[in-house]
């Protein structure tokens, strides 16, 4: 039995007594692995307010269940949402929250279909990102997965770099597929997600994907890239000069990094997410360059690449002890280039702790 898992699951089970609900239908894969420790591609999780918990899924995966699951009742049926929801209506649900978010309106109107079949009054109850908002603020084992999720890429790309790897003459793509197997090679899982390698001209577009394009002297070199280790994601950008680095890069440079220092220290518990934005947006905007600084701070990250909290100018909420977290600003020249400085870090009531420990100098090759 995981207590860790269990725990979890406790604290859904508060919330929803707390909101009058019998039981809650728990269907986003990712939230029924937090919950449980279930890493199948089919599953649902029923959490019930009086502890008789049942997890679904399908006949493949009943051994493995068993064993990652072995304190929560299993039931075995391939159409585990609506399996669950007869369960639950079964045992005399009549107000069972749902994640409205995941599920479509087809699954919707299936649940409603079934509440018609009880022939007696059952509301359903949306509690949206519920377990999400469980999930920003991590414990100590999720932090420690981070923490090797993010030495694993701080290693790759040293080995890179001190490989030769980043030079003139090679394309983003092999870059970036280097940089992928190193990261497997090194004991990821997989890439956190498609890794950005941006050179050039191609560094002023925030989410370029990686062609055939050249690195050439005197280009930026973006490089935006993570590791997954235990289904934790690590994220990291660092921009780097091939050859010589122009006054203007320098410039551009120095700005961006400054910019990312005061978004690292505002990083504080009870700090408002659009409070810590406008502490680095401030910076660029008063160096004239605030059109080119065109998305959001940062994000939280854990089980996903982007989860809560969001640190935007449009997020909402404030940071807790134990929120994983991206400091990510940037400035985008179009036809010329850009730069992005990106770490993972922990909230803490201390300093925040930070992951990803690549230096943030700006590195000439």
């Amino acid at each position: 039995m995981s207590e860790r898992e269990a725990g979890r699951r406790e604290r859904l089970r508060a919330t929803a007594a707390a909101n009058g609900l019998d039981a809650v239908l728990v269907t986003n894969l990712l939230n029924v692995r937090y919950l449980t420790g279930f890493t199948g591609s089919n599953g649902a999780l029923l959490v019930r307010t009086d502890g008789r918990d049942l997890l679904g899924t399908d006949g493949r995966y009943t051994t493995q269940a068993g064993a990652q699951v072995p304190d929560v009742e299993l039931l075995i049926d391939r159409a585990t949402m609506p399996a669950l929801a007869r369960a639950a209506l079964t045992g005399g649900a009549t107000r069972l929250g749902y994640e409205s978010h995941v599920v479509t309106v087809d699954e919707l109107r299936g649940l409603e279909g079934l509440i018609g079949e009880a022939g007696r009054a059952v509301e359903l109850v949306s509690v949206r990102r519920t377990v999400e908002t469980l999930r920003a603020v991590k414990d100590e084992t999720e932090v420690e997965a981070l923490r090797r999720a993010c030495a694993v890429a701080d290693q790759a790309l040293a080995e890179l770099a001190a490989e030769g790897a980043l030079r003139p003459g090679r394309t983003e793509l092999e870059v970036g597929r280097e940089l992928d197997a190193r990261m497997l090679t090194l004991g990821a899982q997989a890439p956190s997600f498609e890794t950005i390698v941006a050179a050039g001209a191609n560094s002023a577009i925030p989410h370029h994907r990686p062609d055939s394009t050249e690195l050439r002297d005197g280009d930026f070199l973006k490089l935006d890239f993570g590791a997954t280790v235990d289904g934790y994601h690590s994220d990291m950008t660092r921009t780097l000069v091939l050859g010589h680095a122009a006054d203007w890069q320098r410039e551009v440079y120095e700005l961006v990094a400054a910019s990312q220092a005061a978004g690292r220290a505002a990083l504080a518990v009870g700090a408002d997410v659009t409070a810590v934005d406008a502490a680095a947006r401030d910076v660029i905007v008063a160096a004239g360059h605030g059109e080119q600084f065109t998305h959001g701070l940062g994000h939280g990250v854990g089980l996903e690449i982007h989860e809560a909290p969001g640190i935007s100018a449009l997020g909402a909420g404030s940071l807790a002890a134990g929120m994983a977290v991206t400091v990510e600003p940037g400035v985008y020249l179009p036809g010329h280039g850009g730069v992005r400085i990106e770490d993972t870090l922990i909230v803490t009531d201390d300093e925040p702790e930070l992951l990803t420990l690549t230096s943030k100098e700006l590195l000439v090759l």
